[in-house]
C-alpha cells in the first residue's frame, strides 16, 4: 500500500491524499487553497481551473499523471463540507472516472457550489448516511466507512478504507467534543472497534498540535456568545455578527439567542445562504424558519434600509469575518451598502482569523475602519474546531495505529504532531511519517 501526499502538507489547505492499493487508486478530499484566493471579490470569483492552477490555489493532481495512477483512481472520498477540503471538486474531479462519496451535508454543500457557479460535472455524487458504510468497485471490492466526528460543520466524517493491507483511517478535520451544540458526539465505540480489528494507517489533522491543551466543547462558544449577548447593554444598538458560514451549530446558537432578544434574525450574503440551503436539504436546521435569507443586490439594499431605521430591532449575521474584500462587513465598514454604523453598535466576530498574511491585513483594515464609526468590538467569540495536542493524544491512544501520518498543516505542525506520536512510543521515520507535497510512503 503505498500513500501519497498531494496537498495538505506544505501549507494549511489544498487537502488532498492519495491511498494506492495495486490496481486501484482512492483520494481523500480535494481542496482549494483560501489565502490564494481570498483577496478576489467575491464578485469577481468565477475562476477556471487554469486560473485556479495559475493562483496556487489547487492541489497538485497532475502528480497522478506523472505517477500513471489516474486511470486506477475509482473515487474520492470527501471527509466534510470545507472548501480546503472540497473546493477543488469542481475544478479537478472530471478528470477522473470517478464517484464522489461523503456524507449527506457534504455532498449538499457540494451541490449549491456547483449550482451556485453554474457548474456541472460528470462524476456520480453519492451521499452515504452518518455511521453507514458503502461498497466500491475496483479491481476488487472496497468497503469505506464514514464515521462521525465532531468539528465545526455538519456530517464531518472520519473515513475508513477497508484494503487487504489494513484499515486506512483517515481523520482529517476532527475535535473530540464531548457536549455538541448540533449532531452526535464522535463515535468512539466503532473506532474503538476498528481499533480491535486493526488500524494500518492513521492520517491525523494536526493542525493545533504543538498548543498544551485540549480544545474545549462547542458548547463553550455558545457560552461566551451568549455572555456578550446578555452580558453588555445593547437594549438600543444595532448587533451584527459575523461567524464562518458553514458552522451551523454557531448559526444556530447566534438564532436562538436573537429570538430571545426578540429581534428579529437576519442573514445577509451568498455564503450564507448557500451553506443554509444544504442544512435544510439535510434536515439538520429546523432554526433556519426563525431567520431570514437576504442574498441578491435589490433584497440586500431593501432590508438595510429597512434596519437602519430600528436597528435596535434586528440582530445581523453577515459575512466578513476575515475582513474578506467584497464581503458584506467590508462594504458596510466602507459606507458602501445603505446600513450604517453608530457609536455602541455591537460588531461581534464569532471567529478566529486563520493565520495567514492575506487574512490578518485585511481583517486589520476591517478593524481599522470599524473603529472609526466608534463601535463596540467583541473578537475572538470563538472555539476551533480542530483537536490540540491533548486531543491527539487521546485519538491515538482510542484508536492504536499501526502508523501515523500528521497531516493538515506545514512541516513545524506536522512535526509537532510527530513529537506527540514519538511521546507515546511510536518513532520517526519507522512507523510516524512526516510527509511534504509530492512524496509517497510505501507501508
Amino acid at each position: 500500500m503505498k500513500i501519497h501526499a498531494i496537498g495538505g502538507y506544505n501549507e494549511v489547505g489544498k487537502n488532498m491524499t492519495v491511498v494506492e492499493c495495486g490496481d486501484d487508486a482512492f483520494i481523500f478530499d480535494c481542496g482549494i487553497f483560501m489565502p490564494a484566493i481570498v483577496g478576489v471579490e467575491e464578485k469577481e470569483r468565477t475562476f477556471s481551473e487554469e486560473g485556479l492552477r495559475d493562483l496556487g490555489a489547487l492541489p497538485d493532481d497532475l502528480y497522478l499523471e506523472r505517477k500513471k495512477l489516474k486511470n486506477k483512481i475509482r473515487a474520492f472520498l470527501l471527509s466534510h463540507a470545507h472548501l480546503d477540503h472540497i473546493g477543488a471538486i469542481p475544478f479537478i474531479a472530471e478528470n477522473y472516472d470517478a464517484d464522489i462519496i461523503g456524507s449527506p451535508f457534504t455532498i449538499e454543500v457540494l451541490k449549491t457550489i456547483l449550482e451556485d457557479s453554474n457548474k456541472t460535472i460528470k462524476n456520480r455524487l453519492i451521499q452515504v448516511n452518518l455511521n453507514s458504510h458503502y461498497i466500491m468497485k475496483g479491481k476488487r471490492d472496497y468497503k469505506v466507512e464514514f464515521i462521525n466526528i465532531t468539528h465545526s460543520t455538519p456530517h464531518t466524517t472520519a473515513i475508513a478504507l477497508h484494503t487487504p493491507e489494513g484499515i486506512v483511517l483517515y481523520v482529517n478535520d476532527y475535535k473530540l467534543d464531548n457536549s455538541p451544540v448540533l449532531g452526535d458526539k464522535t463515535n468512539y465505540k466503532r473506532l474503538k472497534e476498528l481499533s480491535k480489528i486493526g488500524i494500518s494507517v492513521l492520517i491525523i489533522d494536526c493542525l493545533y498540535s504543538a498548543e498544551d491543551r485540549k480544545t474545549p466543547s462547542e458548547k463553550i462558544a455558545r457560552g461566551l456568545l451568549e455572555d456578550v449577548l446578555f452580558g453588555t447593554y445593547n437594549q438600543n444598538s444595532g448587533i451584527l455578527v459575523t461567524t464562518f458560514s458553514s458552522h451551523i451549530a454557531r448559526l444556530k446558537s447566534i438564532t436562538e439567542f436573537g429570538r430571545r432578544l426578540n429581534r428579529k434574525v437576519v442573514f445577509l450574503g451568498r455564503s450564507l445562504n448557500k451553506y443554509m440551503v444544504a442544512a435544510e436539504r439535510t434536515n439538520i436546521a429546523p432554526f433556519a424558519k426563525d431567520a431570514e435569507r437576504f442574498t441578491f443586490k435589490n433584497q440586500l439594499e431593501k432590508i438595510m434600509k429597512k434596519i437602519n431605521a430600528r436597528k435596535k430591532d434586528y440582530l445581523v449575521v453577515c459575512t466578513g469575518h476575515q475582513g474578506e474584500p467584497g464581503s458584506i462587513l467590508d462594504r458596510i465598514s466602507r459606507n458602501a451598502l445603505p446600513l450604517n454604523l453608530s457609536r455602541n453598535d455591537q460588531v461581534i466576530f464569532s471567529s478566529k482569523t486563520i493565520p495567514t498574511p492575506v487574512n490578518e491585513e485585511n481583517k486589520e483594515q476591517l478593524e481599522r475602519r470599524l473603529k472609526k464609526h466608534h463601535v463596540r468590538i467583541f473578537d475572538n467569540v470563538h472555539i476551533s474546531g480542530h483537536g490540540a495536542k491533548e486531543d491527539l493524544r487521546d485519538f491515538i491512544q482510542l484508536t492504536n495505529p499501526k502508523c501515523i501520518i500528521p497531516s493538515h498543516g506545514d512541516l513545524r505542525k506536522l512535526g509537532a504532531g510527530a513529537r506527540v506520536a514519538e511521546e507515546m512510543g511510536y518513532k520517526i521515520g519507522k512507523n510516524v511519517y512526516i510527509m511534504q507535497n509530492g512524496r509517497c510512503v510505501e507501508i
